[in-house]
């Protein structure tokens, strides 16, 4: 990752970035730009190293800020309407590290609106297009920050994966995607989607970059009492020596692309020494029901906050309270926010509680259960990220049943709380971007990373 220095400016590495940024501003990347405090910030490292001080370990490297992450410089929206006017008093833990060690945000990325999609497409500010066909999705959620760095834009991005939103659309356009294990990095300051299964991570260039971004924002936060002590930096080396194939996923449902890429990465794995060891998964086909009953229960709890009275927009409308709940939620939230928290309610209610959140409940415990037992048998697992290569805009957006199978192959590993890297490993013939991902057991993160730079 290149930094400031006497020799290259950061103010120079910031003016180049923004200046790609409004390049490729037919891509729709970027929510809002962050100019004046960019180029401010950028000339304080200026001076620190003309002083001789310490800059920082990301000194004056320009980033891009998915739009769920909560920071005072600009709004913090999440892509949708009724959070467009919101002003963040606070700053989100994970940004607070990245910027003491002199990263410096250019702007806010383009996501799925409260980062409930797979395609961008569900955006209030309209869809983030794929970086090597305009006429395709860039993916989602974390669209935007994929593409942002795919364009060399930025040299790395934030995102969070629920279900696939980062692994997704690094894969759908050539960069290094990295969902760490749960409760690795800091989720305070982030737009809750679903609790249990969100994560932050990152879009990179290379293994190497990933695994400085990791050891920088990784470690306990008194703010989110579901962060783990920082095991990441303490991680002793492993030799990796056998691969996992989940045979379940080697099916007519995968395009034949992505089952060629994955059959070139295990002959080159084997040519490696490694032994690949084939896996029956059964309980892994659940994994998707199981996800959409317990991610919008999830959801539809989280937004339950957004009524008008606290946040940002208000319908001025409204005749009476119930008038200003109902018209503010209405206008304020997507198609998709609105269908995720009525099957969420719909599960979570006394009629259907039982046969539905609960029976979900025992099958995620299930699901962890047997990747447990998977990973007695090898070090990692090697997978396709998504069943397809990025699809056409418009293709999926009024199927929401077909939009969600895209996340089949993503969403075991976070009912798992695995960590899972995305990483690309070449193009279709039309030369749309590839990408396969390594799992690993939990607190593995270092071990994964370290790897994937011996294949790189």
């Amino acid at each position: 990752m290149q930094i400031a220095t006497k020799e290259v400016s950061a103010v120079d590495m910031v003016k180049t970035a923004l200046e790609k940024a409004k390049r490729f501003e037919n891509y729709n990347i970027f929510i809002s730009l962050n100019e004046e405090n960019a180029l401010r910030k950028a000339k304080e490292i200026d001076e620190k190293i003309k002083k001789g001080e310490n800059p920082g370990r990301l000194a004056g490297v320009p980033y891009a800020l998915k739009d769920n992450f909560l920071n005072p410089e600009g709004n913090s929206t999440a892509a949708s309407k009724i959070l467009e006017p919101l002003g963040s008093p606070i700053t989100a833990t994970a940004v607070e590290k990245l910027e003491k060690e002199g990263a410096i945000m250019i702007g806010r990325a383009n996501l799925d609106a409260f980062a409930h999609g797979s395609s961008t497409e569900n955006s209030y500010f309209g869809p983030t297009k794929n970086s090597k066909d305009e006429a395709r999705v860039a993916g989602g959620s974390s669209g935007g920050s994929a593409v942002a760095v795919a364009l060399d834009i930025v040299q790395f991005a934030t995102g969070t994966d629920t279900g696939g939103s980062i692994r997704q659309p690094a894969s759908f356009n050539g960069v290094f995607g990295f969902k760490p294990t749960y409760g690795t990095i800091s989720r305070y300051g982030v737009v809750a989607m679903a609790s249990s299964t969100d994560v932050i991570g990152f879009f990179t260039k290379s293994a190497d970059d990933m695994d400085l971004l990791m050891s920088i924002c990784a470690g306990q936060d008194p703010k989110d009492m579901t962060t783990l002590p920082d095991y990441y930096n303490q991680t002793p080396a492993k030799d990796v020596k056998r691969i996992g194939v989940i045979k379940d996923f080697d099916n007519d449902k995968v395009a034949p692309e992505i089952r060629e890429a994955l059959k070139s990465e295990v002959k080159k794995l084997e040519s490696k020494g490694c032994e690949i060891v084939e896996l029956d998964m059964p309980t892994l086909k659940y994994a998707l029901a199981v996800y959409y009953i317990i991610v919008p229960a999830e959801v539809s709890s989280n937004l339950s906050r957004y009524d008008g009275i606290r946040y940002a927009y208000r319908s001025d409308d409204a005749k009476d309270l119930a008038d200003v709940y109902s018209k503010t939620r209405n206008d304020g939230f997507m198609p998709e926010n609105k269908r995720r928290i009525m099957i969420g309610n719909f599960v979570l209610s006394s009629g259907f509680y039982d046969a539905y959140y609960l029976k979900a409940q025992k099958a995620r415990t299930k699901i962890i259960e047997e990747y447990s037992k998977a990973f007695e048998k090898c070090d990692f697992i090697l997978t396709p990220v998504a069943p397809n290569p990025a699809f056409k805009l418009g293709e999926k957006v009024n199927d929401p049943v077909s939009m969600y199978l895209e996340d089949v192959m993503s969403v075991p590993i976070n009912l798992a709380g695995l960590p899972s890297l995305s990483l690309p490993v070449g193009e279709t013939k039309d030369g749309l971007s590839l990408g396969l991902q390594l799992i690993g057991p939990r607190r593995s993160d270092k071990n994964i990373l370290a790897f994937a730079k011996e294949l790189a």
